[in-house]
């Protein structure tokens, strides 16, 4: 059984990784450092870890599959999932694979390198109602090509 994992303290998506998942019959895993509220909902569940800098992300690289979909923005955590074989969508639709995540993670590395050295680099442009919506689609084409590789 395919179940989805989310890095859940700041994704923008968890309403919309749930809403998909329940149109699947998924499980939907949000891993948090602190308790989030939620409607009461059977096929969710919420777990708190501790308050470690990767204690969610090695909840989450320690329990997913290669059934599994992992919905995070960090790019370290992503090669984890990567490496179990799962697949991995950021918050705003990008899917991360074995042939895009060694690029990801050097670009990662230069600009962290850039801002310790006091380049002023920005941050992320804000996400977007079209982001959103392309989440919503690659989440969708996702768990289509994982039920379709499972018959």
């Amino acid at each position: 059984m395919t179940n989805i994992y989310v890095d859940a303290d700041s994704s923008p998506v968890k309403n919309e990784t749930i809403r998909v998942a329940k149109r699947y019959g998924l499980k939907v895993y949000l891993v948090c450092n602190r308790q989030i509220r939620l409607l009461d909902e059977p096929s969710v569940e919420v777990i708190v870890v501790n308050d470690d800098l990767d204690a969610a992300d090695n909840w989450i690289a320690e329990h997913i599959t290669e059934n599994d979909v992992a919905v995070s923005a960090d790019v370290p955590l992503a090669a984890r999932c990567i490496k179990k074989g799962a697949r991995v969508l950021d918050p705003k639709g990008r899917i991360f694979t074995e042939d895009s995540i060694g690029e990801a993670l050097a670009n990662r590395d230069i600009m962290t390198f850039l801002r310790d050295n006091g380049a002023m680099t920005g941050g992320p442009p804000p996400y977007q109602k079209r982001d959103r919506s392309r989440f919503l689609q690659r989440l969708d084409d996702l768990i289509q090509a994982l039920r379709r590789a499972k018959s």
